[in-house]
């Protein structure tokens, strides 16, 4: 190439470069705010196990020392746990095709049903001689877990929809689908060079 002249990329060619590298640039804080937002759910759902907790060591007279905290902590563990179930479900109903209203719905209804029959089976366990020493834990986990539970179910789909302003009248992407291909179904396959 002589001397003076030069050789530069135009058109749409730059333009989609272009495009690249201010994708490439925010791409990775993107992601980082998609899991920090599902982390902060998760973590502003362990404080509502206090109230439970606080209520069945009061109605039950006793102290909040430290096995209750031991207690309190475990606590945290199980409603991170839940919530944590409870988002993975709406997001692969979600990943399914629902609409993300209807997602959140029935992925909370089949927790709760679950949840409800868990509860009901119950479980028995004798240890008459670890009950002054575990009971306050016991209490803490129970009471907790079973408001926690409650405000779980009620707290966390409502705190999606907001976090991911969900709204009611969004279309369903399972029915939209095969409706699109239905109206296409006269068209012929393009032809591929190698064939």
């Amino acid at each position: 190439m002589p001397y003076g002249y030069r050789i530069e990329t135009g058109g749409a060619t730059e333009e989609s470069a272009k495009a690249n590298t201010a994708l490439a640039a925010v791409s990775p804080v993107m992601a980082i705010a998609v899991l920090v937002s599902r982390l902060a759910l998760v973590f502003a759902t362990a404080p509502l196990g206090l109230i439970g907790a606080t209520g069945a060591l009061l109605a039950s007279n006793r102290p909040f020392g430290f096995v209750a905290l031991l207690g309190l902590i475990a606590l945290a563990d199980m409603i991170m746990r839940n919530t944590v179930i409870l988002v993975d479900q709406i997001e692969r109903d979600i990943a399914a095709g629902r609409a993300r209203y209807r997602a959140i719905i029935d992925a909370t209804v089949r927790r709760a049903s679950g949840g409800a029959d868990r509860a009901c089976r119950g479980s028995r366990h004798d240890s008459a001689g670890a009950e002054h020493l575990l009971g306050p834990m016991a209490i803490t986990i129970m009471g907790g877990l079973l408001v926690a539970t409650v405000l779980t179910l009620l707290v966390v789909p409502a705190l999606y929809a907001l976090w991911f302003r969900v709204r009611q009248d969004e279309p369903d992407r399972a029915a939209i689908i095969p409706e699109a291909l239905a109206e296409h179904d006269d068209m012929e396959p393009i032809p591929i060079a190698a064939e």
